[in-house]
């Protein structure tokens, strides 16, 4: 692989995709998150996905990709620390597959640029009526957090553990403002991103000379101040806060414990957190899920993850409403096991073996190799394949699994559980 700066704020990196028969080609923009435009930059996506000038709408657009062998189109919105980054990304089969010989790289190009650069614009503004039809989209998806239980307790503990900080700017943005968002604003947080955004593009499978040359064109005379992407942040050591919320007729209870690890200028590696997560609550031979849930039946699913660049670790589950505390205090005895007590080579290694087998998975498939090299752009590091990952992976030290458990304190404690009298029978929120 090759990661090459096209201009300012600007780079191309090629993948080999010689075992795959289609190919992929996706373009990032990463930029930094304002809390007054973050419901806009929300909808912006949906938006985007609709259509570009060449193809101005849905149908138009499903026409075009049907001609291209049934090539497909998605644009997304992700986070990465405290940054966002606005992707799209188009897959289909390579040139050499053509049944007539024709250009594929450039119609694929043409479309994945298209929809970044080349939007569908009426009178200079974005189309009134597919921005009304996407706010309602993005309102009902919203809406929809509350029913999945799980979801909203995980959502409703990182907003008390994150507050008013940049990591807490809600990537969905917030209902109350879609009222807000009209052609106009969106069009001017359109431009900010454009503006301010660092770019990648991605390319597997295609003719990189080709697309980095498309780019440049797009990118031609326009106007770029490409910003630094934010560093690695961490929440201040708090005492404990707990939160508590009743819901009438709810099953299941829900626990989401937060952690923090402070701000601390050089956080645990990726290959450690990954090896630690998976020894406590993120395997099916961890300590979360051999302890307290297979021996003590205390938690329908126990898991924990961890984020580098914003120095959270996290621990999800499932509960009886009435045995919170119960499984709170069985959690925390784990993670204190886990720093202080006795942890054996095997044990890790057992923990270990998945992530390896994961590692190798991840050549069967294009999106999950463009996900991985694109996860270490966003965290500074040189590129490397999983193969390599999985040395790293190997490498990681009982005592680094250990230290990298002890950074964090235990910051925010939110429970979802019935309200007295009105536990339910059972149904779908069993498996949220």
């Amino acid at each position: 692989m090759e990661r090459k700066q096209l201009a300012p704020g600007v780079f191309i990196t090629t993948l080999d995709a010689s075992k795959f028969n289609r190919c992929r080609i996706t373009i990032h923009l990463r930029f930094p998150a304002l809390r007054q435009s973050a419901t806009d930059t929300a909808v912006l996506p949906l938006v985007l996905e609709r259509g570009y000038a060449a193809c101005p709408d849905m149908t138009a657009l499903s026409r075009r990709l049907a001609q291209l062998y049934g090539a497909d189109l998605g644009v997304d919105l992700s986070s990465a620390g405290t940054d966002r980054v606005l992707s799209a990304d188009i897959c289909g089969i390579k040139d050499a597959y053509a049944l007539a010989g024709e250009n594929l790289t450039d119609a694929y190009a043409d479309i994945v640029f298209g929809t970044i650069f080349d939007p569908y614009l009426v009178d200079g503004v974005f189309d009134a009526e597919a921005v009304r039809i996407e706010t309602e989209t993005q309102a009902r998806r919203l809406e929809a957090e509350f029913n999945s239980k799980r979801l909203y307790c995980v959502r409703q503990a990182r907003r008390k553990f994150f507050g008013d900080s940049p990591a807490g700017i809600e990537l969905g943005g917030y209902p109350g403002e879609l009222i807000h968002v009209t052609p106009a604003t969106l069009k001017a947080e359109y431009d900010r991103i454009l503006a301010n955004a660092s770019i990648d593009v991605m390319v597997q499978g295609a003719d990189e000379d080709r697309v980095a040359g498309l780019l440049l064109q797009k990118l031609q005379g326009m106007p770029r101040t490409p910003q630094p992407f934010a560093p690695p942040m961490g929440m201040p050591q708090t005492p404990v806060r707990h939160y508590k919320e009743e819901i009438p007729g709810l099953t299941q209870a829900k626990l989401c414990m937060l952690f923090t690890n402070g701000d601390i200028p050089d956080p645990p590696s990726v290959s450690i957190l990954r090896v630690a997560m998976s020894v406590l609550g993120a395997s099916a031979t961890s300590r979360l899920f051999r302890n307290v849930r297979e021996k003590r039946s205390l938690c329908y699913y126990c898991g924990s993850a961890a984020q580098r660049a914003t120095g959270v670790m996290m621990i999800d589950s499932g509960v009886e409403p009435g045995r919170e505390e119960e499984a709170e205090a069985a959690i925390l005895k784990e993670w204190e096991d886990l720093k202080t007590g006795p942890l054996t080579q095997e044990e890790v290694d057992d923990c270990r073996r998945g992530l390896l087998s994961g590692m190798d998975a991840l050549e069967d498939s294009l999106a999950a190799l463009e996900s991985w090299y694109y996860g270490q752009i966003t965290r500074g590091e040189p590129l490397y394949p999983p193969s390599y990952g999985k040395v790293l992976t190997s490498a990681v030290k009982l005592d680094e699994v250990r230290q990298a458990l002890q950074g964090y304190h235990y910051a925010v404690g939110y429970t979802l559980t019935a309200q007295p009298g009105t536990q339910g029978k059972g149904g779908a929120d069993d498996v949220q």
